[in-house]
């Protein structure tokens, strides 16, 4: 039997995402969000949720440019202090030894340890009540070979990605393979 319960957020698992902001002046910072997804293909664009008090709504709103630095298990530490700590109080790069590398198309950088980084151009904005939604073009993106295949595909048993759990407030390892887009209609890999 299910329990009807109010209104939450239970969209389990989401991603966790490091996202990087730079004002006009001053150092980046590094928010780790888990309101983060895909959100159109052809331009591919993602989307990211961000509370206006937060240090890096206000960068991102004037450089309107972000980055979606997609982490692994490995740096779990470093991603939660990123969502702990504030940008208003610390330099998150030095706190957490995260490496800013310089993006190709927009000011606030890379974060070396993600082996997956999108360069995003801020097309759109829409408050929804606690967050504003932040719609991004994403103009390059960046792969870590470590965690390709010899086409050039992302490996996920290299890979260790991260999710988050809502309402439990859990990072979870992403698991096994369970099998391929298509595979009911005895579409092969």
């Amino acid at each position: 039997m299910k329990k009807e319960v109010k209104a939450t957020t239970d969209l389990i698992p989401t991603p966790v995402v490091l996202v990087t902001t730079q004002g006009a002046d001053g150092p980046p910072n590094i928010i780790t969000l888990a309101w983060a997804g895909v959100v159109n293909s052809e331009p591919p664009m993602v989307g990211i949720g961000i509370r206006p008090g937060r240090h890096s709504y206000g960068l991102l709103m004037e450089t309107r440019a972000f980055c979606v630095n997609i982490p692994h298990a490995g740096i779990i530490k470093a991603v939660d202090v990123c969502g702990v700590a504030s940008g208003r109080d610390v330099d998150k790069f030095a706190l957490t030894g995260l490496t800013p590398e310089a993006a190709s198309r927009v000011k606030p950088p890379l974060i070396k340890e993600c082996p997956i980084n999108l360069e995003c151009r801020l097309v759109h904005t829409l408050a929804l009540g606690s967050h504003t939604l932040f719609v991004g073009e994403i103009l390059t993106a960046h792969r870590d070979e470590a965690v390709l295949d010899e086409k050039g595909r992302i490996t996920m048993e290299k890979f260790a990605a991260l999710a988050y759990c809502p309402g439990v407030h859990d990072y979870r390892a992403i698991g096994e393979k369970l099998g391929r887009y298509g595979f009911s209609k005895g579409k092969m890999a």
